[in-house]
């Protein structure tokens, strides 16, 4: 156990994923989305690949025992990329990150009526006040008008809901992950999401695709590296430190995103988007603590419970 080497992975892991972000941002309106999609999964496997075989795990990466499992989380979590790429190409850089934060909310809601895991009243409660957040946040992006006018034309608002969905479907990944670590390894897990991600990226060329300029072509692989560079310090980060530590470290993203929103893109996050994932943060991490409170228990009971006979 190394945990400063450990938070420093994760905060490595963070500002990867935010660049990825960034670059996908950078070329969204030059590009349809699937083809984003396919240069983000499959340049993804080249770090990923190079890793697992300089580790000795590509015969893990490829062996599974539930290809039904890796298919439904494949679909969910490519539906979240799909369209968590379409919400950042209408939102600003740290406005999408921010809405993405409400992923570990609905994680808490899944767990209980998916995994059938016990939650009680004080996560409840933090999920609550996270929402109100999440409206906060929301709020710069709708209007009034939209009540009698819809949502058609105005960009801001279909960006809100696509990122929104896009961090349902997330959330919806993260459980079926869960169930998927019981019996999978975890390059396996990865690999097989690259790969389903992949194809399916690339089954929408028959839509019609754009030819990349080399300078485009360069940000579309980086995308795709930084993007398995981040899956690969995320893993390694919970090697080195427990989870709880690690985790509340996610939130660095904001710091990156606005820092890159402001340099790159010349935007700034609007006062109640501050507010609401400000808000949205904290209640991410009292859950953490409260997972962490919850997992030193269960580690006591069972030490203290009596040896079966045999």
């Amino acid at each position: 156990m190394n945990p400063l080497l450990g938070i420093g992975l994760k905060v490595l892991s963070s500002l990867s994923f935010t660049l990825m972000s960034a670059g996908i941002k950078l070329v969204s309106a030059k590009f349809p989305t699937g083809e984003l999609v396919f240069f983000r999964s499959a340049f993804a496997l080249v770090p990923l690949l190079l890793w697992l075989g300089w580790r000795g795990e590509l015969i893990d990466a490829v062996r599974t025992n539930n290809i039904l499992g890796h298919a439904r989380r494949g679909v969910i979590g490519s539906t979240g990329m799909f369209c968590g790429f379409v919400g950042l190409s209408y939102l600003p850089l740290p406005d999408a990150i921010s809405i993405g934060y409400t992923a570990p909310l609905i994680v808490v809601i899944l767990a209980a009526l998916v995994l059938k895991e016990t939650v009680r009243v004080y996560r409840w409660t933090a999920v609550a006040i996270g929402f109100v957040g999440v409206l906060i946040m929301l709020s710069p992006h709708f209007k009034s008008s939209m009540l009698v006018n819809g949502f058609a034309g105005d960009s801001a608002a279909i960006g809100a809901i696509f990122a929104l969905v896009g961090a349902c479907c997330a959330a919806g990944a993260t459980v079926e992950v869960r169930r998927l670590i019981t019996t999978e390894k975890t390059g396996a897990v990865v690999f097989y999401f690259s790969m389903l991600t992949t194809l399916l990226g690339l089954s929408t060329i028959v839509l019609g695709w754009n030819v990349p300029t080399l300078t485009d072509f360069c940000i579309l692989v980086g995308v795709g590296i930084m993007g398995g560079l981040g899956q690969i310090l995320l893993t390694q980060s919970y090697r080195y430190a427990d989870a709880s530590l690690v985790a509340p470290f996610e939130y660095t993203t904001m710091v990156w995103a606005i820092l890159i929103g402001w340099f790159v893109f010349g935007e700034l996050p609007v006062p109640a988007v501050l507010i609401g994932s400000s808000i949205v943060i904290g209640s991410g991490l009292f859950v953490i603590w409260r997972e962490h409170r919850l997992g030193l228990e269960r580690r006591r009971a069972n030490a203290a419970a009596p040896p079966r006979a045999t």
